[in-house]
């Protein structure tokens, strides 16, 4: 199984809209199908749709291959703003498009650009996976053995580039050795985690029990959970960090029930030019995915629907941020700024 890859001049895409009944792949040869997978979330997770776009903006240096060079780079920066605006709230997505941006801009000509793009797409790929063993092993550190750890959403091999953040670190403290149970919330209304981090989870003999949303509060009341792990796709300065709805709801109940909350996500999730989570671009998705599970109705006609995306989960209810240049450890007050600066 794979998320995402390269092969010859084309961009192979796993189909995650269709797990966990069929296991299938798209082959795109046209950015514009990129484009699209981001946007249809046949690709999902911050780490995984920042590696698309950068995987499609060099698809697409080689769909322009025929445009004068005065056109190509006309051409390069209107695929680029597609890319762009597929999805608002993951930072991930235009921290890869300016890494893009800055090579074609550096580029002498249109092979050099191409060959240039390519090279700049696969180090993006390969630099988060490594990203995501690293933040896996600093983040067992706080798995115990014998804990019951808690997830919301997938922030695993699906949603990165290989091996996951959140349950990275899950996956590094069972190499460990370490024997970890798993809870994975439902997440409404897309169901990643019934539908995405189970299969997963179930592939690597991890053990895994599904819960809807609304039970989280009732399992921690009767200390069945020691730990949440989360990922994240954007987090402000002051350590707010948005990630899938519902997110919000899980930190405060563990809050409550004194059970340490972590995010996990690579630096590239670092947004120090948003002062707070208030600031986050917050995506409402398609009333459809309410209104309906697979092609089953199960709203009434006309009811009036609400889909935001994400929800911010302020730095308070954190209990540390788990990145692979390092963890920020009770961010409130801290925040991330010079954490960031301390890494330059």
């Amino acid at each position: 199984m794979f998320t995402i890859k390269w092969e010859g001049d084309a961009v192979v895409i796993l189909d995650q809209r269709r797990l966990p009944v069929r296991e299938t792949y798209s082959t795109y040869r046209h950015y514009s199908g990129v484009v699209n997978s981001i946007k249809d979330m046949e690709i999902r997770g911050a780490p995984a749709i920042g590696v698309a776009a950068a995987m499609g903006i060099a698809l697409a240096s080689l769909n322009f291959d025929d445009a004068k060079p005065e056109k190509f780079r006309e051409r390069m920066n209107d695929a680029i703003g597609l890319f762009a605006a597929a999805r608002p709230t993951a930072v991930n997505l235009f921290w890869a498009i300016n890494r893009m941006k800055a090579v074609l801009e550096s580029a002498s000509d249109k092979n050099s650009a191409r060959e240039k793009l390519k090279a700049e797409a696969l180090r993006i790929y390969e630099e988060d996976i490594a990203a995501n063993r690293e933040i896996g092993r600093l983040g067992s550190a706080y798995i115990k053995d014998g804990d019951t750890v808690m997830t919301h959403c997938n922030a695993g091999a699906l949603a990165t580039a290989g091996y996951g953040t959140a349950l990275g670190v899950i996956r590094a403290a069972v190499e460990q050795g370490k024997k970890i149970q798993v809870f994975a919330c439902e997440t409404r209304p897309y169901l990643q985690g019934a539908r995405l981090t189970a299969w997963e989870l179930m592939k690597e003999g991890i053990p895994v029990t599904v819960i809807t949303d609304g039970m989280s509060g009732h399992f921690m009341s009767r200390g069945a959970i020691q730990k949440v792990i989360v990922g994240a796709d954007r987090i402000a300065a002051n350590g707010d960090a948005a990630n899938k709805i519902g997110t919000y709801g899980h930190s405060v109940l563990a809050r409550e029930h004194g059970i340490p909350f972590y995010v996990a996500a690579p630096v590239s999730t670092l947004d120090p030019g948003v002062a707070t989570g208030n600031e986050i671009p917050i995506e409402e998705r398609s009333v459809d995915e309410v209104a309906y599970i697979g092609e089953r109705q199960i709203v009434p006609e006309g009811v009036f629907i609400r889909n935001p995306s994400f929800d911010v989960t302020p730095a308070r209810n954190i209990s540390a941020i788990i990145t692979e240049k390092g963890v920020i450890e009770n961010p409130c007050g801290r925040g991330i700024t010079g954490f960031l600066q301390g890494l330059k």
